[in-house]
């Protein structure tokens, strides 16, 4: 009995590891969020194994029939609708009882959103740090970004389509004109990183519409001025 978490595509299919389409045609079970998006993953690689929707609302119900086929010496693969289980997806409770019923869990690494977009984003990488999404309510994600306007660390965070413009109208109005890199569609035929200052963004959005998927970063230190700095204490 071993639990598999294993990260899939956040776009393009074919970023799909060797070993990760070795333990999903092994498993016994998939544990999926949707059973209507994983088979596209599953039927263009020929695996067999049946689904279990296993999503936010279900997580702790779920989690304990998962349990109880791991204890029955089946072999369970959880995997998220794109990147990597667990992280901003569900995941958290199965760990954790898996943890603390001895039962063996492993990761196979691959496509992580976040990581993808840093890369992508230009910004420094050495040191960032990653919020999840911001707060869907308006007082609480300018909060949020209060507290975020002391931050040294390249920022990452993931949007929803339809709360994109309100947040970047809430990093105007916290953190000023600044410059973010907003990573929209990566992998995917569209795939687009918008190097702009936060009211320059507003106005493109405004214009073109809102599609697809986002990642915002920015960074509140001149790029310059660390390296200069970084230079200085070598």
């Amino acid at each position: 009995m071993v639990l598999y978490l294993v990260a899939t595509p956040i776009g393009n299919l074919k970023d799909i590891s060797l070993r990760a389409l070795e333990v999903l045609r092994s498993v016994d079970l998939i544990a999926c969020e949707d059973t209507r998006h994983a088979r596209k993953l599953t039927s263009a690689y020929g695996i067999t194994a049946p689904l279990m929707s296993y999503f936010d609302h279900n997580e702790r119900i779920r989690a304990d029939e998962i349990l109880k086929r791991l204890k029955e010496g089946k072999d369970v693969a959880l995997i998220s609708d794109a990147g990597t289980p667990v992280l901003q997806d569900p995941g958290f409770f199965l760990t954790q009882g898996a943890i603390r019923e001895g039962i063996p869990f492993t990761v196979i690494p691959g496509p992580t959103a976040a990581i993808t977009a840093l890369v992508l984003s230009g910004l420094p990488p050495d040191r960032f740090v990653f919020e999840g999404y911001l707060p869907p309510k308006r007082g609480q994600r300018q909060r949020k970004l209060r507290r975020l306007s002391s931050e040294k660390r390249t920022v990452i965070f993931y949007e929803a389509p339809h709360r994109l413009l309100s947040s970047l109208k809430d990093i105007l109005e916290v953190l000023g004109d600044i410059e973010v890199v907003i990573v929209r569609e990566m992998t995917k035929k569209f795939e687009e990183v918008l190097r702009k200052k936060v009211g320059e963004q507003i106005a493109h959005f405004e214009k073109k519409g809102v599609k697809g998927e986002f990642v915002i970063l920015f960074h509140l230190k001149e790029i310059g001025m660390e390296r200069e700095t970084s230079s200085e204490e070598t």
